[in-house]
């Protein structure tokens, strides 16, 4: 196909076996190398892994919530956000520790305002189904500057004024893909 002829390409192949980037097999040619490069091989891995595979449970909190009770939540479970739900448990938006920040900073009457006064709301949630690559979660991550995604599938209930309903059914943060990373940099 290229032109060139066995002798021409020999020199070349047989660099390419030393470093095993290819095999040479009698009567079949060259295949793939079994030591093939590490770098490749984990970008290969990182391209092929779903977020259904590294996802964490979601740390939920329902709308009608009080700012002081989703304090309360951020706190004890330890996230940097929480997933606010609706009374059927379909996305209602995300609150963010500094959504909670801002709104409580001087503000006497905050803890008893309910969650939904401050939170981002769906349509603007930035979000992520389990079947997407890790890639694809960390590019929205990085293009929408936030700190995690809820993983999220279409809810069985009907839409509402046109805009889809999604089930909650987890969460990928910036310290899932730094454990991601970090994996692979020490070859688990």
């Amino acid at each position: 196909m290229l032109g060139l002829s066995r002798p021409t390409l020999r020199s070349d192949l047989a660099l390419l076996v030393m470093l095993g980037l290819i095999d040479a097999k009698p009567k079949v040619g060259y295949t793939p190398g079994s030591a093939m490069s590490p770098g490749l091989h984990a970008s290969r891995k990182l391209l092929n892994t779903k977020v259904k595979e590294v996802q964490a449970l979601p740390v939920i909190v329902k709308e009608n919530a009080s700012v002081g009770d989703a304090v309360v939540s951020l706190f004890m479970e330890n996230v940097g956000s929480l997933i606010v739900v609706d009374d059927q448990g379909c996305l209602s938006g995300i609150i963010s520790r500094k959504d909670l920040l801002k709104f409580t900073f001087g503000n006497t009457n905050a803890a008893t305002m309910p969650v939904s006064m401050v939170m981002t709301r769906e349509p603007n949630v930035i979000h992520v189904s389990p079947d997407e690559s890790v890639v694809d979660a960390a590019k929205k991550m990085i293009n929408h500057q936030v700190d995690s995604l809820p993983v999220v599938v279409p809810s069985k209930l009907e839409q509402t004024g046109g805009i889809p309903r999604w089930d909650v059914v987890g969460r990928i943060t910036k310290t899932i893909m730094t454990k991601i990373l970090l994996d692979m940099a020490v070859g688990h």
